[in-house]
């Protein structure tokens, strides 16, 4: 047997190839799922005139925010794939490439880096673009739904959420299983592209989207609740169309790109490491390889059988077992999906890979994602102590509100870490009695491969939120004044399902950052791996002045520095992502000022200029793209360069550990000051009381909730991608650094020169980003 030359090329055997083919066959079934599943949404009508009228304006200004952001980051990807392209160049191809290609080995490469390159930022790019516009889509057909049944809307929002999911687990199973048919052993100069592509995409995305959904919604909240005293989404509002947008192009678009990338870098991670062991491995058994794809392939299988059932729990025939609300529907299919994936891990290892080792790793990885539901919960559910130890702060002001919910998310990222290091040790304890680390290297990122393998439910749950989120606010700008039994129905359907949104929406975040964790920590390994590989071709090729390095010795003094600046990346990022919300923010806030002191505007009168407040948010967003991913691709260069490889290790351990710890910290404290708010929210409404919406406590907790929404919704979630970009740029550029930066004296003055330049152009992207927004005309 040799299915697609599998067996004759790569070696395969014929369960292997079987196996392969039935990988690739996998991710076109999710790929057909979920346009399924988008033929049902559609199908459901939109709604009133005044309905469509607002989904309208929420669909334009989305629209026009992706294409502008487009035009933005296009160049940027024009300019690296010249670069990546001529990379290859620089240092000879691998033994690998030189093997399966033999003298066409360095154009092969080249070419095949740079289609993996533009593959990935355009697998990333179809992930934001289509789920944000497949949520536009739902959010006005679930809140007309609700006029019929909870369940009718429920489908709609999770099924929407679902084709996002779907679209992440067929696009990056397939780009991952592709690259490794064509390319076999030389697949990780490809696969180092592929992952850069899709990870830069989502930087962008991650960082645009936040920035501009959270300067509306800071400036809707302070002018709209605090100084008018009007409700969440009143049409009375100028900022309220673009705060309903930024929940489609920031919770949406940015966190479906996101969690894409961490997707494939698992794949891109576990592969590099399965390569390198392979060639340890006594056997040389390519179940290294072919493994990790299975799982994924079970996991997507897992995930379109525990989607599709969701809808099902709340009207399950046996009491026992129904759901009480969506939240509760949503776990009980994901707890489908995980026993499904466990189960059949354990019998591929068992009766393929002969090593039940691999299989106690997935099961590690799923577990993880299932520990982060809890344990995200009870620091930012309404129904645990930390939220209502701030509720209870707001009685004595802002000060003490802010306070509480920092120590919340300060104690959070503890527990969050240690959770992830439990995990590793168990790594550890299964492999660590090997004859290699790499061994180890790789159970972390099999524990990856586990904890990423129900993406389709992950990315449903996220975008649930959002689209619920909208639905609500198009609910309550086409009905106000609206009083009738249907309507009021209809109304508490889409404020349970919203509240539902907010825990899902804060549980995928806490994923969605110990995910990007484990594929950092995954890379970083390969890291280390990949430098010992070209060193030691260099060595062979004759270059002169190379070291070969085997670890990373934290006692060097060059490698400590490197800590240091590595972990202090992480708050130079998130400090001029908060910068920018609050500057946006701020004009933001003064243009609705002006508007409500428009004659009759806040009578109703007058309609108030949507597309102006959209216009600054834009505005602001997009002057952020560049400097900031200016900073995470030149900054890892420049310390190669200056410090040498070894000192870019410990570079990538700060950013590391600094920006997982700071992410969860933002994260979860912005979430437990948001739903703080929402417990202040539905106290019944008595000034003198101090109690719901309108109070001294409630002001305070909005003054929380906007301190946190920069946190846990821009500078906290664009630190995932971040992480990841400038693993994957040390990576790619491990080879120049060595080549021409490791001297036996020291660094060589061409290196030199070329860090000047780097550190120059790091100067410009931070002074750029200080820069005022230019006026909106």
């Amino acid at each position: 047997m040799d299915l697609l030359w599998l067996g004759s090329r790569h070696g395969l055997n014929s369960f292997e190839q079987i196996a392969i083919v039935g990988v690739v066959l996998t991710a076109f079934a999710s790929l057909l799922y979920a346009w399924l599943l988008r033929g049902i949404v559609l199908k459901k009508d939109k709604g009133t005139q005044k309905m469509q009228e607002v989904w309208n304006a929420i669909r334009i200004g989305a629209d026009s925010y992706l294409n502008r952001q487009l035009r933005t980051i296009l160049p940027v990807i024009g300019a690296l794939t010249v670069v990546l392209f001529l990379s290859v160049y620089i240092v000879p191809p691998t033994r690998e490439a030189a093997e399966e290609f033999g003298k066409n080995a360095q154009i092969i490469v080249a070419i095949g880096r740079t289609i993996a390159f533009i593959m990935g930022a355009l697998f990333s790019l179809l992930v934001g673009q289509l789920g944000m516009r497949m949520a536009i889509q739902a959010n006005v057909r679930a809140a007309s739904a609700a006029r019929r049944s909870f369940n009718e809307s429920l489908s709609i929002a999770y099924y929407s959420g679902t084709v996002t999911g779907m679209l992440v687990d067929g696009l990056g199973l397939f780009g991952g299983t592709l690259i490794f048919i064509v390319f076999g052993k030389a697949s990780p100069d490809a696969l180092l592209g592929f992952g850069f592509g899709g990870t830069l995409l989502a930087l962008f995305m991650r960082v645009g989207g936040g920035i501009f959904t959270k300067a509306a919604d800071v400036g809707a909240d302070l002018v709209g609740k605090v100084e008018k005293d009007i409700p969440e989404d009143d049409p009375r509002n100028a900022a309220v169309i673009a705060d309903l947008v930024g929940d489609n192009v920031g919770d949406c678009a940015g966190m479906a790109a996101d969690i894409f990338e961490s997707y494939e870098v698992t794949i891109v991670s576990s592969l590099l490491l399965g390569l390198a062991l392979m060639a340890i491995d006594p056997t040389h058994s390519l179940k290294w390889i072919v493994f990790p794809l299975i799982i994924r392939a079970i996991g997507v299988i897992s995930s379109i059988i525990g989607t599709f059932t969701v809808p099902m729990w709340v009207k399950f025939p046996i009491k026992f077992l129904r759901a009480h609300d969506a939240e509760e529907a949503m776990f009980r299919s994901y707890e489908v999906s995980s026993i499904n994936t466990v189960l059949w891990s354990f019998l591929l290892a068992i009766f393929y890979a002969q090593d039940w080792r691999l299989a106690m790793l997935t099961a590690i990885g799923v577990g993880l994602a299932v520990a982060f539901n809890p344990l995200t919960s009870y620091f930012t559910s309404t129904k645990k102590a930390p939220v209502k130890e701030i509720v209870e702060a707001t009685k004595t002001g802002p000060a003490t509100t802010i306070l509480s919910g920092l120590s919340v998310g300060m104690e959070s990222s503890v527990w969050a870490l240690v959770v992830i290091v439990i995990s590793f040790i168990a790594a550890l304890l299964l492999y660590g009695g090997e004859t290699h680390s790499t061994y180890v290297l790789y159970a972390v990122a099999m524990i990856g491969i586990g904890m990423l393998s129900h993406t389709g439910n992950n990315v449903a749950m996220d975008s649930y939120g959002p689209i619920s989120d909208n639905a609500n606010g198009i609910g309550e700008m086409a009905w106000q004044g609206m009083k009738d039994e249907e309507t009021m129905k209809a109304r508490q359907i889409m404020a349970d399902l919203d509240a539902v949104g907010n825990t899902t929406k804060a549980i995928t975040k806490g994923i969605a950052i110990a995910s990007a964790v484990i594929a950092a920590v995954s890379l970083f390994a390969s890291y280390i791996t990949d430098i010992g590989i070209v060193q030691q071709q260099l060595i062979d090729a004759g270059q002169q002045g190379v070291q070969l390095i085997k670890d990373i010795r934290i006692s060097d003094t060059r490698v400590f520095v490197g800590f240091l600046l590595g972990g202090a990346l992480p708050w130079l990022f998130s400090s001029l992502a908060i910068r920018a919300v609050s500057r946006a923010a701020s004009k933001v806030v003064e243009e609705v000022r002006r508007q409500f002191k428009i004659p009759g505007l806040m009578e109703g009168k007058v309609k108030p200029d949507y597309a102006r407040v959209v216009d600054i948010s834009t505005a602001s967003a997009q002057k952020e793209l560049i400097p900031l991913a200016t900073i995470s691709v030149l900054m890892p260069i420049a310390v190669g360069l200056i410090l040498q490889v070894e000192a870019l290790g410990g570079f990538l351990a700060g950013v590391i550990l600094s920006g997982q710890m700071l992410a969860v910290f933002m994260s979860n404290a912005g979430g437990a000051w948001d739903n703080a708010k929402k417990s202040i929210e539905d106290e019944p409404r008595d000034l003198e009381k101090n109690t719901g919406k309108g109070s001294e406590r409630h002001k305070a907790g909005v003054v929380g909730d906007t301190v946190g929404d920069p946190l846990k919704d821009t500078a906290g979630p664009a630190l995932n991608p971040m992480i990841k970009v400038v693993n994957l740029v040390s990576l790619l550029a491990a080879p120049i650094i060595v080549k021409y930066s490791a001297t036996s004296g020291g660094v060589s003055v061409g290196a030199f020169l070329i860090a000047i330049i780097l550190l120059v152009g790091v100067t410009w992207a931070i002074r750029r980003s200080k820069a005022p927004v230019p006026a909106i005309k």
